[in-house]
């Protein structure tokens, strides 16, 4: 299966703005029916704490959560990117996964981010989240989550294989995020997909480096530091193959785990 990283420099709190700019590469897309194909963290806004933009869950024709949906019908892809959502009068950060037929599987964000305040602005999820996909199964995952093992290990025990996880992650700490992508997917045997932003906004600057990485820890795919659309293979046969000859998974003592 091929999988699309789209790595955007996102205008500051502009969602008509960042959807025309996507939409100009999309274009550069060219897809295969069963992709999957992710955008960043809030990837209309921004990491935003302003919650006036957030869209209302049973809101029908929702701007950013229908443009998701119309181009996974438009390419007949699984297409992943982030949004706030609002539900009941409580704020999430969401990444939101939309299939051709029109359905949604949701994901709000375990691990909030407390130097910027999300914690207070944004409801915690309690739930971890997977979804079946063209044989996969795909573990879902935002940002500052990266930094907790224990929700890649819950994933790992639902049975996922390839875990994607989608950010707004800062130049200055960029170093974490190639080697917590790289330590998740070597702890769980799995792929792991980071799509980060470029650009900056008025806290932060963002240098990209959204990548694919292997069961065994290789990078397959490193996009760099401009914006643009990065496409790379994953095989499901090498996760398997790799747990089955090496069984560390199977050494985990602790059951609540795995």
């Amino acid at each position: 299966m091929h999988i699309h990283l789209i790595q955007t420099d996102i205008i500051w709190e502009r969602p008509t703005e960042n959807r025309d700019s996507l939409e100009k590469m999309f274009g550069e897309l060219n897809p295969i029916a069963g992709d999957i194909i992710v955008l960043p963290e809030m990837y209309a806004t921004g990491f935003s704490m302003n919650t006036a933009l957030s869209e209302e869950k049973k809101q029908t024709d929702a701007p950013n959560t229908s443009y998701l949906i119309r181009k996974s019908k438009e390419f007949q892809c699984c297409v992943i990117g982030g949004i706030a959502i609002q539900s009941k009068n409580l704020f999430h950060n969401e990444s939101v996964a939309a299939f051709p037929n029109g359905e949604l599987v949701r994901y709000q964000k375990n691990n909030l981010f407390p130097l910027a305040n999300e914690n207070q602005t944004y409801t915690a999820g309690k739930e971890l989240t997977t979804f079946e996909w063209n044989s996969w199964i795909i573990g879902m995952s935002i940002c500052y989550d990266l930094r907790f093992p224990e929700l890649y290990r819950g994933l790992t025990a639902k049975g996922a294989n390839l875990m994607i996880n989608i950010a707004n992650w800062p130049v200055d700490r960029i170093d974490h995020w190639v080697t917590l992508l790289k330590a998740r997917a070597i702890e769980n045997q799995s792929y792991i997909v980071g799509v980060n932003r470029t650009g900056a906004d008025p806290n932060s600057n963002y240098n990209g480096r959204s990548m694919a990485i292997d069961p065994m820890g290789s990078i397959i795919l490193d996009a760099g530091e401009q914006h643009g659309v990065f496409s790379t293979t994953i095989e499901i046969g090498k996760v398997s193959s790799w747990r089955n000859n090496f069984p560390a998974l199977k050494s985990i003592q602790n059951s609540s785990y795995i």
